[in-house]
């Protein structure tokens, strides 16, 4: 399958999540939601909150079940094999911001996006590479304090101001308008946000693009252009020598950038 064909089978994927994500939400502000689960027992991310209650004490956290385990193992399966391409091509908050970071473009200049050409566009912003840099740990102290939580409370620790909830929830509390409004600012000015300093499931599936066979390979015929590190929404740099980074999110961006045939391929390794 060529780039261009993965590229938009991608595109397809991610936006049957977010369609999916808008009907859970739906779902739940219908007659009937106490007889189809809470709106979080559909989050891969609800395995991980309610993981050490559940082997402490035999009971998931309110508003959580035994779903949230099934679809978790499901994304770590995809993990398994390749590395953290949930977060590229199926989760749903991720789409939204993609779509998010090509609007604050527009909106900041960009009439016709040129791949592997650097933008005149003032949006999105990159921040300094030390600030860049430290922030990232953030997430991972994110998913530590989350998992320390779990074990006081009776809610899944990011009930009240996740963003996921915020997005697709329609069930509104004032905390949850003002982390939407966050997230929605946060994700024009600084692409993928969420997903380089925050998102503590992206933690949790970092470690598997060192694991994973699905991966993507650099020949000796990559000039090192530059072209892919432009295209990176994840904002890694020298993209042909860090292709095992934790933080790739295997969109294949820049498979589909390079310019050179046989530079960047993907592969699965024996």
């Amino acid at each position: 399958m060529s780039a261009s064909s993965l590229t938009k089978s991608r595109r397809a994927i991610q936006w049957v999540g977010v369609v999916g994500g808008f009907l859970i939400g739906l779902r739940h502000i219908m007659p009937g939601e106490s007889g189809g689960g809470a709106f979080d027992s559909f989050c891969p991310f609800g395995g991980i909150e309610t993981l050490l209650p559940y082997l402490t004490t035999g009971h998931t956290l309110k508003t959580t079940n035994l779903l949230n385990f099934s679809l978790l193992l499901g994304v770590l399966g995809v993990a398994l094999v390749t590395g953290r391409a949930f977060c590229g091509w199926m989760c749903p908050l991720g789409t939204v911001q993609d779509f998010l970071a090509a609007w604050g473009r527009r909106l900041s200049g960009e009439r016709h996006h040129i791949r592997g050409k650097t933008s005149k566009a003032r949006l999105p912003l990159r921040l300094p590479t030390l600030a860049d840099k430290y922030l990232r740990y953030a997430k991972y102290l994110i998913l530590l304090l989350i998992l320390a939580a779990s074990l006081y409370t009776v809610y899944p620790p990011l009930h009240e101001f996740c963003p996921v909830r915020a997005v697709f929830s329609f069930k509104m509390t004032p905390l949850l308008w003002s982390v939407l409004i966050a997230f929605l600012v946060t994700s024009i000015f600084v692409e993928r946000a969420w997903c380089k300093y925050l998102c503590p499931l992206g933690a949790a599936l970092a470690i598997f693009n060192k694991i994973s066979p699905v991966r993507l390979t650099s020949s000796n015929t990559c000039n090192n252009c530059g072209r892919c590190d432009i295209e990176c929404s994840m904002g890694i740099q020298d993209v042909p020598n860090n292709l095992t980074d934790t933080e790739c999110i295997r969109c294949l961006e820049c498979l589909d950038t390079c310019a050179r045939d046989g530079s960047l391929e993907l592969k699965v390794l024996k």
